[in-house]
């Protein structure tokens, strides 16, 4: 009776629909066969980027995840005095670093500042950069003109806009004050005061990075049909009408991935807050990435193993939020 059945289940069909035990691993490996012959070129081309990436990305990742399980400081790592060389002493410590890390108030009280700072640059960027990206969009005169002056800060070294800022912040001889005292108004503190320093950090992000959203969001919106618009105006829309309705969905996936990346960018603008203000006034304007700079190469003794520890929560972090965000755009509809 059996041999019956496995007859007619195989006949059925002509053979059996049960794959052999090898079948699986072979079909896999001649697809991985093709691929290599069909596409050799570009895996040729593409081999030493890889290589280059994980030399320069790939080590230092690594290394600095070792020492977040180690005691390192400049006290006990490897070193050379002239012509001798004192060999490393630091010892494997397990995740203590990372208990006394998050146990301890100034990595939640930088984490929460880091947010703030974070959500306020995007946002506020986001919000100009597509409001004078819409303006840009339409038919005006000199036109290229307006494209051009609203680029230049992205055309400027960061550091030469950053060191320019300082200036005009300057308490004594700054422009801003001078022109507030002008006006009747006292000075500010602006570099000096916790609150106007923030302030002041934020603006600077967000002047720097305005370009850069103005230029994504303008060819979104260039990506827009013409028709969608004259249908609706022809339909009695309103401005308002046309751009909650048109507009923002017609740029919904180019700010998905835009939004993103600056925030990535944003949680990590390391010049900004050290060139601008050194993470001062006490401390106030540090975010994660300064802190874990300080640690390393400010702090006396400097502890690599605590700064290391830091940089890879800042980036799981990341992956987190990338992940989390990632989630909420596939529920939307949205591919990524």
């Amino acid at each position: 009776m059996a041999e019956v059945t496995s007859r007619s289940v195989a006949g059925a069909g002509g053979t059996s629909s049960a794959p052999g035990p090898g079948r699986g691993t072979g079909r896999t490996r001649g697809r991985l066969r093709k691929a290599l012959s069909t596409h050799w070129y570009a895996w040729v081309m593409v081999t030493p980027v890889i290589t280059v990436i994980t030399a320069i990305v790939g080590w230092p990742l690594f290394r600095g995840m070792y020492l977040t399980l180690t005691n390192a400081d400049e006290r006990n790592v490897e070193r050379r005095i002239g012509e001798n060389t004192i060999d490393a002493t630091y010892e494997f410590v397990g995740l203590d670093n990372y208990i006394a890390v998050l146990t301890g108030g100034q990595f939640w009280d930088r984490l929460g500042w880091t947010a703030i700072w974070t959500i306020s640059c995007v946002s506020i960027t986001f919000v100009i950069g597509l409001g004078l990206a819409n303006m840009l969009n339409r038919k005006l005169r000199g036109r290229a003109v307006y494209r051009m002056s609203m680029i230049l800060p992205w055309a400027i070294p960061a550091f030469v806009s950053i060191f320019a800022w300082r200036m005009l912040f300057n308490e004594r001889n700054g422009i801003l004050n001078a022109a507030l005292e002008g006006g009747s108004l006292s000075a500010l503190s602006w570099l000096t005061d916790p609150f106007w320093a923030k302030v002041s950090v934020i603006a600077v992000n967000v002047w720097l990075g305005v370009p850069f959203m103005l230029i994504v969001m303008l060819g979104a919106l260039q990506g827009i049909p013409a028709d969608q618009y004259e249908a609706a105006e022809m339909d009695g829309a309103t401005a308002w009408q046309r751009f909650w309705n048109i507009t923002l969905p017609g740029v919904r996936s180019v700010s998905a991935t835009v939004v993103l990346l600056s925030t990535i960018w944003t949680f990590n603008m390391f010049p900004v807050i050290f060139l601008l203000t050194g993470g001062g006034p006490t401390g106030s304007t540090d975010i994660l990435v300064t802190e874990a700079f300080k640690l390393a190469f400010q702090r006396s003794p400097r502890d690599f193993a605590e700064s290391a520890t830091w940089g890879v929560l800042i980036l799981m972090l990341l992956i987190l939020f990338a992940m989390a965000y990632r989630r909420v755009l596939r529920k939307q509809g949205e591919v990524w």
